[in-house]
């Protein structure tokens, strides 16, 4: 496909965070009695840490087994971690799904690469239909590799044929969008939907809003 005005062909997404909603505590809000002890629970025992491990590739059983181990008074919650897991979706982010499906009609290829446990993915493809938009989704647990690592951007060079110097990657994760730059890619820290839309309208991939021209004159 020919490159846009701004040089752009190709178009990489994150997930989590930028198009799905994810968060532990639309569960945990369920279990615990307050905030503070809910914040506990997730700062010192089912961890972010602990999570990404998933997303590298363990399993949730073995995950599940460890914290068990080392927190056995908290076994109910632990247990509910992976067994409710799709409680922790919040829905689609607003307006980012829309600048996807815009996207989508401007026939420009469409990848997305994210960090997520492989045995719980199939579950996200189950509630969002807009995943089925994507010519290749890169999922972590599969490659057994996360972001930031490089590994896992040339698993999405390769398995694509890509050139990071005409594709725009979008995360909401500062490391990783400074991995992405560091590798070629034009990336942007996703915000919210209106901070993506006016980036992409810059870089001639979206058309200018009415609202963009108003804040630029």
């Amino acid at each position: 496909m020919a490159a846009r005005g701004g040089g752009i062909e190709t178009i990489v997404f994150d997930l989590g965070g930028v198009l799905i909603d994810w968060d532990p505590r639309y569960l945990y809000r369920k279990i615990f009695a307050n905030e503070e002890e809910m914040e506990n629970f997730l700062a010192t025992v089912a961890t972010m840490e602990w999570h990404l491990e998933q997303d590298r590739g363990r399993s949730t059983k073995e995950a599940t087994t460890l914290l068990l181990s080392e927190h056995p008074n908290y076994g109910r919650e632990i247990e509910a971690y992976y067994a409710r897991w799709d409680e922790m979706f919040g829905g689609p982010i607003s307006g980012a799904v829309e600048v996807l499906r815009e996207l989508r009609a401007s026939g420009l290829p469409l990848y997305a690469l994210t960090n997520w446990s492989a045995e719980v993915f199939p579950l996200a493809r189950e509630q969002y239909e807009f995943l089925g938009w994507f010519d290749e989704i890169i999922v972590s647990g599969e490659e057994r590799i996360i972001k930031p690592d490089k590994e896992i951007y040339d698993v999405l060079v390769q398995r694509t044929g890509l050139d990071p110097a005409t594709t725009v990657f979008i995360d909401d994760s500062r490391s990783n969008v400074l991995a992405a730059e560091e590798l070629g890619f034009t990336a942007i820290e996703f915000h919210d939907a209106d901070r993506l839309r006016e980036e992409l309208a810059r870089l001639e991939v979206l058309p200018v809003t009415v609202e963009s021209r108003v804040k630029d004159g």
